[in-house]
């Protein structure tokens, strides 16, 4: 016990040691031993603790060498140390202050990582989500030819897939209901943003079924149109959809449309 005692406080010696010595150093006038132990921090994997000296050593000269090391390290440390807001300000910063640097597209990337880290899941507005989007499509325009760039497509695929469900929810929502118009209206919308989806089929007959009872209630004025708008989605879905699970029930939604707008017709001779 006695010997475990003695390494205790030895090791407890070091560290008070090692803490008054950074202490001093922070405190000091001494730039070149600032950018001297933050660079032993961060090589020696404790790049939070070397951001405080890093952002002296930068105010202190910005357009030198060490100046451009330190602002990098910053955004670094601040990347390592999951503070991604804080992070994204410098590293992305870091891109434009140093646009010639080696650095700068490991900048441009992590900046547009922090981006990423701060897009939401599908439920909540997707704000960010669009943003960091534009911010790994920036990365990808400035260095076409970064081995980063298919990592980077990979990532756009998977936040606008976040953008895809948060829209087929919203169409889902109106359908489910009643908002008839807007159900309508977003499954277009949905279908024209994402042409490709597995969703389609499944949106289109959304479209199908919703055009139908929207005509259904419509006013007078707005019938006409609106069930010759109902026939031709149908018509367009069964083209595209020949298999379709929903086959009958489209189907069914089309003959009764037909039939209504036979009656209407005649109703309006009378």
């Amino acid at each position: 016990m006695k010997k475990y005692s003695i390494i205790f406080i030895f090791l407890v010696g070091l560290f008070l040691i090692s803490c008054s010595s950074y202490n001093r150093v922070l405190k000091s006038d001494d730039y070149g031993a600032k950018f001297d132990l933050a660079n032993e921090l961060y090589d020696n994997d404790d790049e939070i603790k070397s951001v405080a000296l890093y952002e002296q050593v930068y105010q202190r000269m910005p357009k030198t060498a060490e100046g451009e090391v330190s602002y990098f390290r910053i955004g670094k440390g601040y990347y390592i140390g999951e503070d991604t807001y804080m992070a994204g300000y410098y590293l992305g910063m870091f891109a434009k202050r140093f646009p010639s640097s080696p650095k700068a597209e490991e900048a441009l990337f992590l900046s547009a990582l922090c981006g990423v880290a701060e897009s939401p899941a599908s439920s909540l507005d997707q704000d960010a989500t669009e943003l960091a989007i534009g911010d790994l499509q920036q990365f990808i325009d400035r260095f076409p030819n970064s081995t980063l760039v298919d990592s980077s497509n990979q990532i756009i695929d998977r936040l606008r897939f976040k953008l895809e469900l948060k829209q087929y929810d919203a169409v889902k929502l109106y359908a489910k209901t009643e908002n008839y118009r807007a159900a309508v209206s977003s499954a277009l919308t949905f279908m024209d943003d994402f042409p490709r989806t597995n969703y389609r089929e499944e949106i289109f007959f959304v479209l199908v079924e919703n055009s139908y009872y929207l005509s259904k209630n419509s006013i007078n004025s707005k019938k006409i149109e609106r069930m010759d708008n109902t026939i031709e989605r149908y018509r367009t879905f069964v083209v595209e959809f020949p298999d379709s699970r929903y086959q009958n029930l489209a189907k069914r939604y089309f003959e009764e449309t037909q039939k209504d707008k036979e009656i209407f017709i005649e109703e309006i001779k009378k």
